[in-house]
């Protein structure tokens, strides 16, 4: 039996929880094996990663991902920015940033990014519209 064919040592089912770590609400769903946590700002997801246990060491919660066969994905404004777990790839890039094992995606960071510019500067036209 390959990793494809085998059942997930742990699932995890939830239309509607949501995290606070350090005064941020994250929004969690799930799809059985893959969490999807959703931050308003990728500041504010940066400022999560940095509080969790073990001094900004992400091997304690990818190892425990890892051996549940699980992935989370780390989303802002609907744009994955990383991913932690059974699923991550990490790159060149998360080994410069040093968050390896966890998987940086460099297109989701400026994609959620972009949008929170346009967003942030479509508010003021709203108010005057």
């Amino acid at each position: 039996m390959n990793r494809t064919d085998a059942r997930a040592p742990l699932s995890v089912a939830t239309e509607d929880l949501t995290l606070t770590v350090e005064g941020v609400d994250l929004d969690v769903r799930s799809t059985g094996d893959r969490l999807f946590v959703e931050a308003a700002t990728v500041r504010d997801a940066v400022r999560v990663a940095r509080n969790l246990p073990g001094d900004n060491d992400a091997h304690g919660a990818a190892a425990l991902l890892t051996a549940t066969d699980l992935t989370a994905e780390v989303r802002v404004r609907g744009r994955t920015i990383a991913v932690v777990g059974a699923d991550a790839r990490p790159g060149f890039l998360s080994r410069e940033l040093g968050v390896e094992p966890a998987e940086v995606r460099l297109a989701g960071v400026l994609g959620a990014g972009v949008s929170g510019i346009s967003a942030a500067a479509e508010a003021p036209r709203r108010l005057f519209s």
